[in-house]
């Protein structure tokens, strides 16, 4: 009799858990989306290689820790194809780790912005936390777009908005009405892509071009679907197996609850390891792929598994890192301390005022020597 009644509850019960399973999957087919996604030619979105290879300079750079080397321009990162740019604003915020700037470069004729991407002890412990992120909040103003808070507040929340978008409006007094290119790589290349998208809704802005290196997916299919429209010039360059871009996971049987890249990917591959390569006996090419306007191009990435960490830290042969891992690194010297402006919690900021002011300092300085 228990034996009878055992077989006859395990069975009730595997009824249940189909009966669930059935529910959820008419679910999520019986209410997928009604988001209407842009499928433009793969010219549409103009990618420039040239472009490409120096704003991902930019992107490395603002990594640096030497507040005096980055606002002054003197990094061991600032030179190469970016020699020349001036700084507008230099952000640190120290309370929730985060590192921006804003600039101009003369060579681009164009408004600069770079996010720093994470700055942990541990990479890896960053990288598994991006499996669990949840869309957990409505994007303002966008029926049906939904964001993870965390990447939402890194930039809406912090001094880093102010601190950009006050720099913006300095540029265009001291330079005039240029364009305006944001980048930025990993967790700094979702800051860039939300900013991208401030700019254009809240300040009307205009010739905005967004392009980032190893990004994560940031919202559902809704938000990419009005992001695309509303900053069509967006790149997101992906590298071979880089791990963050197949992060949060994308799940095509669960559309309405998973998150979903807006377009428009490029992705690179070397001869021999990755996608559509071409090899000439011992010469080796990389191979750029301009992907489809859906955002989650099977043919792309997604093509690959994203398990690298190494392919996410080097991007066309350029370190995206900090010198070191360790929480909220910065190195601060005597000039940093009397230029910077730094607030109640600890957050600095140096101006483009602010180097005028020290460049004029140490000149006087030196005359008087």
């Amino acid at each position: 009799m228990v034996a009878a009644g055992s077989a006859e509850y395990m069975g009730q019960r595997r009824w249940f858990i189909l009966a669930i399973f059935v529910c959820l999957f008419t679910f999520s087919c019986g209410r997928e989306l009604k988001v209407e996604h842009k499928h433009v030619d793969n010219r549409a979105t103009a990618y420039n290689h040239t472009l490409a290879t120096i704003l991902v300079e930019y992107a490395s750079a603002v990594y640096m820790s030497d507040l005096t080397q980055l606002f002054t321009w003197t990094c061991p990162r600032c030179s190469g194809l970016t020699a020349g740019f001036e700084i507008i604003e230099l952000l640190v915020d120290i309370e929730h780790c985060l590192q921006s700037f804003v600039g101009v470069s003369k060579d681009l004729n164009a408004v600069v912005i770079a996010f720093r991407g994470t700055q942990e002890h541990s990479i890896q412990n960053w990288i598994e936390d991006l499996y669990w992120k949840q869309l957990d909040i409505d994007y303002p103003g966008m029926a049906d777009a939904m964001v993870h808070h965390g990447f939402y507040s890194a930039y809406h929340n912090t001094t880093i908005r102010p601190g950009v978008l006050n720099a913006v409006e300095s540029a265009r007094k001291y330079y005039g009405d240029l364009n305006i290119m944001v980048t930025g790589h990993s967790m700094g290349g979702a800051m860039a892509a939300f900013c991208g998208l401030d700019l254009v809704v809240n300040t009307e802005a205009k010739n905005v071009q967004v392009m980032t290196f190893g990004q994560p997916r940031v919202g559902n299919a809704a938000f990419a679907s009005y992001y695309s429209q509303l900053v069509p010039n967006t790149i997101r360059v992906t590298n071979e197996h880089d791990i963050v871009p197949h992060l949060p996971p994308y799940y095509r049987y669960f559309p309405q609850k998973t998150y979903h890249h807006f377009s428009r990917e490029v992705t690179f591959a070397f001869s021999g390891f990755g996608l559509h390569n071409i090899g000439v006996g011992s010469l080796v090419y990389e191979v750029e792929e301009v992907c489809d306007g859906s955002g989650e191009d099977p043919t792309c990435s997604r093509s690959v598994a994203g398990n690298s960490i190494t392919d996410h830290l080097v991007y066309f042969g350029v370190e995206l890192m900090c010198e070191t891992w360790r929480s909220c690194g910065i190195v601060m010297d005597s000039l940093a301390k009397e230029y910077g402006k730094m607030d109640v919690k600890g957050n600095i900021a140096f101006s483009r005022d602010s180097i005028l002011r020290m460049k004029t300092d140490t000149n006087t300085g030196g005359d008087q020597m």
